[in-house]
């Protein structure tokens, strides 16, 4: 080392460390030209300022003591703009660059300081390449620091990112609901990179089954954190300070032509705006260090991101900051499109969804029985309810079926699974059950037949490729029918839970119904039991979501419903809500849920008559003067005639085809019933009769005049019925075709 090259050097630094103050007024004049991305933010800009004066400050000092550029303290402040560099998201070239061309400027001015103090060209060279080569080692130095520091925070900022990522595929679309998963990610965007976060769809995502209206403009707001915005800023326009805050939850709105969620809705492009954000789409931009009514902040930076999920734009969410002083960078609005494309996917799959369940609910509901058919027979009430959304539409289903003779039959049903294939089994099984009901047949035999219907049903799903359900179909079914002539209620049940009846004194039993195999199962018997219901008494029937649930067995459910029951209500709609409110939790059930609330009546003998009849042909007669005069007592004479025509073919067929005993009764309810029963169990059926043939004929004439005629068979015999209304006394011109 040579002593005048160091001597010369310090000389040159004590004289320049005179000027100190110029020269950092110099290279902090160039460093804003031509580092202009350090100065453009204050915190930045500060930094830059401190990290100037000590850096000169210090290497002036070291060349003026001769300290080795190993032993300068490098700034502290150098650290803290590197990590400030990469939360900013800006490049730390920018940093090295500005080293280098402080140190450019630093050299030129020494080598000033240099030719003013000697002459001689070689100490002058020689001291150059000195100071050049101590310069480089003292900026290699510490830009190794700087960029260790910087790098360190890079990584920090990619884990704390992919850990925002990973959340939120944990957070966002832990449902199936569209609200709730918006507001998930307006939830996550605010507690770890967003002041306020707001979400809209497109209104037609909500209405459209497929893909969303191609340029729809209108959206809805959906989801939005806070929900108390901060406080508003009014303007000679109205708009306010805070992104979202003049706009109602799930209120419909629209954005202007060219305003950035506008744009968003219509490329599928992100950007983000580093000013302040009305708002009120379209309305002129206020000035970042402005503040709202009262002090509040304005929105200073924001983030506009379209939701597209599977080639379709849903809608836009917008992240903006007031509080955190930092503005978005490129990296930010990565993040945010990464967390928005996981959350579109959610908020698709959501919204599919729901489409497919509306319409599997309203293909359930379309099923179901819109209004009870009117009768005489019972009171009734009726409720559905689907599962949770979790779940899906079941197969459910309840039904309330008039029958010959007065009587009603009540169903109630459900289908193993859930789903559409449930609900369009339930439709098929619920056709088979009116089918089955319409001849007829005696509880205990109609499930008979129910079973080979699933069976055939579990056959045709297996083999069919194309079919959704997999596995045998099973259901469940209970089947009553009540007679309020006799007040008896015969009921046979296939697997299905125990009615609960309630006495007029206010008892409350569970009856003691034969247990049936499920439906489906096929070769086992089902037994029917016959029960004597008074006048009044409340029947109750319903599926097992009623009575099981996560909280509590089956019995505490049975304990529960009794309860429920044993009140006294003022009508049974009150006590289908009252039981539902008592049993089921708040909100959707775990289960599908079908009630039927049924409260017995009964036809008191001024509506009944019944006569015993000789099985000889004179009896013809005397049934035909019966019947005319019980008529006239009824007040029912327009149907004298029609009624004597109806009568005397059925008594005539059973006294001719039939045997004894034969039986002859009226009911007088909303029409005029006529009945005759014999110990025969052979049906009678229409047949054409031939021209030359004198019989034959009876029962189309009863086909003609009657609204509705059929038989029914008894374990003993059959009765063969016709219904006459009003109508039936208008005789209307008789075709018989084959005359």
């Amino acid at each position: 080392m040579d002593l005048a090259e160091d001597r010369l050097l310090s000389r040159a630094a004590h004289e320049l460390s005179l000027k100190a103050d110029q020269l950092i007024h110099d290279v902090e004049r160039r460093l804003r030209h031509e580092v202009p991305e350090l100065w453009d933010e204050p915190d930045l800009a500060r930094m830059a300022a401190e990290n100037t004066t000590e850096r000169i400050g210090g290497v002036l000092f070291a060349l003026e003591h001769g300290i080795e550029p190993s032993r300068i303290a490098p700034p502290a402040i150098d650290v803290e703009r590197a990590r400030r560099l990469a939360q900013l998201g800006k490049p730390v070239s920018a940093m090295l660059r500005a080293f280098r061309l402080a140190q450019g400027l630093v050299l030129d001015r020494m080598l000033e300081e240099l030719s003013r103090l000697t002459n001689d060209a070689e100490l002058i060279g020689a001291a150059t390449r000195r100071l050049v080569a101590l310069g480089t080692e003292y900026v290699d130095h510490t830009s190794e620091r700087s960029v260790e520091a910087f790098q360190d925070e890079r990584d920090r900022r990619l884990r704390w990112r992919l850990s925002v990522v990973n959340e939120a595929g944990m957070s966002v679309g832990t449902t199936l609901d569209i609200g709730r998963t918006t507001q998930e990610l307006a939830d996550l965007a605010v507690e770890r990179f967003a002041d306020v976060a707001t979400v809209d769809l497109l209104d037609s995502a909500f209405t459209a089954s497929g893909d969303p209206v191609t340029g729809a403009s209108v959206v809805r707001r959906v989801a939005q954190r806070p929900e108390a915005e901060p406080e508003q800023a009014e303007g000679d326009d109205g708009e306010h300070g805070p992104a979202g805050a003049a706009i109602a939850p799930q209120q419909l709105h629209s954005y202007p032509e060219q305003s950035p969620p506008a744009l968003a809705l219509a490329t599928g492009r992100p950007s983000r705006h580093h000013r302040v954000v009305p708002p009120v789409p379209g309305s002129p931009p206020a000035h970042p260090d402005d503040v709202g009514f009262g002090g509040a902040p304005l929105i200073h930076s924001t983030m506009v991101v379209p939701l597209r999920a599977r080639g379709a734009t849903l809608g836009v969410a917008q992240f903006s900051r007031h509080h955190n002083p930092d503005p978005y960078d490129d990296e930010d609005l990565l993040l945010a499109q990464e967390i928005a494309a996981r959350a579109a996917v959610a908020v698709d799959n959501a919204r599919r969804y729901t489409h497919a369940r509306a319409a599997a609910i309203a293909l359930q509901r379309s099923l179901l029985p819109q209004h009870t058919p009117a009768q005489s027979a019972v009171d009734v009430a009726c409720r559905y309810l689907p599962a949770g959304s979790d779940v899906g539409v079941g197969g459910d289903w309840y039904d309330v079926i008039p029958l010959s003779g007065a009587r009603v039959a009540l169903v109630v049903g459900d289908v193993v699974g859930h789903g559409v294939p449930a609900a369009a089994t339930m439709g098929r099984l619920r056709t088979a059950v009116r089918t089955l009901a319409d001849i007829d047949l005696p509880p205990d035999e109609l499930l008979t037949h129910l079973d080979d219907v699933v069976e055939r049903l579990s056959v045709e799903a297996s083999t069919d490729p194309e079919a959704q359900s997999t596995g045998d179909i099973g259901a469940t079914c209970l089947y009553a029918v009540y007679d309020p002539v006799t007040g008896c209620c015969a009921m046979a049940r296939a697997g299905h839970v125990l009615p609960a009846v309630v006495t007029p004194d206010g008892v409350v039993e569970t009856l003691d119904l034969p247990a049936g195999p499920p439906l489906g199962l096929g070769g086992l018997p089902f037994e029917a039991a016959e029960f004597d219901l008074p006048e009044g008494s409340l029947l109750a029937l319903y599926t097992d979501g009623l009575i099981e649930a996560p909280g509590h067995d089956v019995e505490t459910g049975l304990a529960r419903l009794r309860n429920v029951l044993a009140r006294h209500t003022p009508s049974l709609e009150s006590a289908c809500d009252a039981v539902l409110e008592a049993l089921l939790p708040v909100g959707r059930p775990e289960d599908d849920v079908a009630l039927l609330l049924a409260r017995t009546r009964t036809l008191g003998t001024h509506q009944v008559v019944t006569w015993d009849l000789e099985a000889e042909p004179a009896s013809v007669a005397g049934a035909r003067a019966r019947v005319t005069e019980h008529l006239g007592v009824w007040g029912l004479e327009d149907l004298v005639f029609t009624a004597e025509l109806v009568v005397s073919e059925l008594v005539t067929n059973a006294i001719r085809y039939g045997r004894p005993p034969v039986r002859l009764r009226l009911i007088h309810d909303r029409t005029l019933m006529c009945e005759v029963s014999d110990g025969s169990s052979t049906t009678p059926h229409l047949r054409r009769a031939r021209f030359f043939e004198e019989g034959g004929r009876g029962l189309l004439l009863v086909a003609q005049l009657a609204e509705r005629w059929g038989t029914r068979h008894q374990r003993e015999g059959k009765t063969v019925w016709a219904e006459l209304s009003e109508k039936s006394g208008d005789v209307p011109p008789l075709d018989f075709p084959a005359l």
